[in-house]
């Protein structure tokens, strides 16, 4: 059975879709070129899914429910390194669906230089670049 959505409800397409107009989005090789020169990657899979999967040497664990208190130079629980809203920072997940509202979302807190891995570790194994078991 459908039901008809409340007024000013949008669908999860809707909401990706525009978080994604405001981003830069990069490739595997326009991430890896971008830790090469300073930025931050931020692989926020659960431990079972990099488990399973794998992960991106180098990258920081930060799983997406602690997300934003760890980068919000506001927040008290923020990591050390989190002390500017000018953080270049890529955020990754399996497919890169979640990575983009993820991204959105530091953005809204001001990280204005937060974007997403463009078709997340998948992208980033295929194209042949590190990964560990």
């Amino acid at each position: 059975m459908t039901v008809a959505p409340p007024a000013g409800a949008r669908s999860i397409a809707e909401i990706l879709d525009e978080a994604r107009t405001r981003l830069d989005r990069l490739g595997p090789l326009e991430t890896d070129a971008a830790i090469r020169d300073g930025a931050i990657l931020i692989d926020i899979r659960p431990a079972a899914q990099r488990a399973e999967h794998g992960e991106i040497p180098g990258a920081l664990i930060i799983e997406r429910n602690v997300l934003e208190w760890r980068l919000d130079p506001r927040s008290d629980a923020r990591l050390p390194f989190a002390d500017s809203y000018d953080l270049p920072v890529i955020i990754t997940c399996q497919e890169g669906y979640t990575s983009s509202l993820a991204a959105a979302a530091l953005q809204d807190l001001g990280l204005h230089r937060a974007t997403d891995l463009d078709g997340g570790f998948r992208a980033w194994k295929e194209a042949g670049l590190p990964t560990t078991n």
